[in-house]
């Protein structure tokens, strides 16, 4: 059973920087491909990012693209996810997700394992 860990998240100003981890046990990470979701208050979870197994593949958000950077070290069971630029529509619980499938995905529902998220506030 794959258990996901985000860590990461906090209090920041718009503007700043935050880099976002999920650290995988109990599987074979280089055997999953990793997402990114964020859910804001009141809206529904959204997709952010995704990698493939090898992280030489990856997509994202139109409304992320440029500002959010999604990489994996696989030596560390670890994918991150590279935020600058913040705003305070950023402001969301961020989920890191996994699927075993060889393919990079973007819909919530085909992605199997999910970590309990962290924290993201960013003031205007």
């Amino acid at each position: 059973q794959v258990q996901l860990q985000e860590s990461g998240g906090g209090l920041v100003q718009a503007g700043a920087s935050l880099r976002l981890s999920c650290l995988a046990s109990g599987g074979t990470f280089s055997e999953l491909s990793m997402g990114w979701f964020r859910q804001a208050p009141g809206k529904a979870r959204e997709f952010v990012a995704a990698i493939n197994w090898s992280g030489y593949s990856t997509i994202y958000a139109d409304s992320v693209k440029g500002r959010f950077t999604i990489s994996r070290d696989n030596a560390k069971n670890t994918v991150y996810l590279q935020i600058d630029s913040l705003k305070p529509e950023d402001t969301a619980v961020y989920y890191c997700a996994a699927h075993q499938l060889s393919l990079i995905l973007s819909l919530e529902h085909e992605y199997e394992y999910w970590g309990q998220g962290t924290q993201v506030t960013v003031s205007s």
